[in-house]
């Protein structure tokens, strides 16, 4: 059954390097495929709501810390196909994912969907483990070691976080990507990915060794895997309804905003 996964894996892996190997020649590398990030196509970061300061629930946050960046430069040859896959991902969002967390967030309490986000965070432990190793950051090994050991106990399976209440101990996020970073690949062109959203080249490969690390995929009932993998984005999704729909709100062009805070977080992700 593991071989068979492995092999379904792979093939729906491949299909997905195909497919956007197909967009680049669909699209071509046309002149303007380089184009200036700039912090314009944001206005005002959306204002501080009652998850900012949730562990782990920060990533609209994190996207707004990035509003006013320095002028860099990204390859976006895929900015036609991008463009589409934002609208395409927005009407997901609005028409199916948000109705969705908001019926949950209804039956569940705040309290209680906090609890579960920090529980599948303490799962991503083999994931940043393995990555803080493999870029010889040993201490923070170290750190996302105890904070597993102790959120897996007294933390009752990571439902709650005594390693960063009682013991101060910060969460140390690392992924293939940013191993990759870390030894110089380079983050190749934009990629919008359906229902994922912004990533890169380099960071849509990084995904390949970090899926083998996560404990979900190893659950052999298929209809448990895919309801375990729906409550942990509906979950987490409940949690970020405000950020998303602000920054929407606020955003001058939505897909530039999204590009250069991706990118931009990703470059200081790496040099962190």
């Amino acid at each position: 059954m593991q071989y068979n996964r492995l092999n379904l894996f792979v093939m729906r892996y491949l299909v997905c390097v195909v497919f956007l190997i197909l967009n680049i020649v669909s699209y071509g590398l046309a002149d303007d495929s380089v184009e200036t990030m700039s912090g314009n196509a944001y206005n005002d970061a959306p204002a501080k709501s009652e998850f900012d300061e949730l562990d782990g629930f920060d990533t609209f946050d994190e996207f707004s810390e990035f509003a006013d960046t320095q002028e860099i430069e990204t390859s976006d040859p895929l900015n036609g196909y991008n463009r589409f896959m934002i609208q395409f991902n927005d009407r997901v969002y609005f028409w199916f994912l948000k109705p969705l967390a908001q019926g949950y967030s209804a039956i569940v309490k705040e309290p209680a969907r906090q609890a579960v986000g920090r529980f599948f965070d303490n799962l991503g432990y083999p994931v940043r483990v393995v990555n803080t190793l493999l870029q010889l950051k040993i201490k923070q090994a170290g750190i996302e070691t105890a904070r597993f050991g102790v959120n897996t106990t007294t933390g009752l399976l990571g439902l709650f976080d005594p390693a960063h209440s009682w013991l101060e101990l910060e969460s140390c996020p690392e992924d293939f990507g940013q191993t990759l970073g870390y030894y110089g690949v380079g983050s190749g062109f934009h990629i919008v990915l359906p229902f994922l959203g912004p990533s890169n080249l380099r960071d849509v490969f990084g995904e390949l060794p970090d899926y083998f690390l996560d404990p979900v995929i190893y659950i052999d009932e298929v209809e448990i895997r895919l309801a375990v993998t729906g409550v942990k984005v509906i979950n987490y999704t409940s949690l970020h309804i405000e950020q998303y729909d602000a920054l929407k709100k606020d955003a001058f062009d939505l897909y530039i905003f999204l590009r250069n805070a991706y990118e931009t977080k990703r470059i200081k992700a790496i040099e962190e």
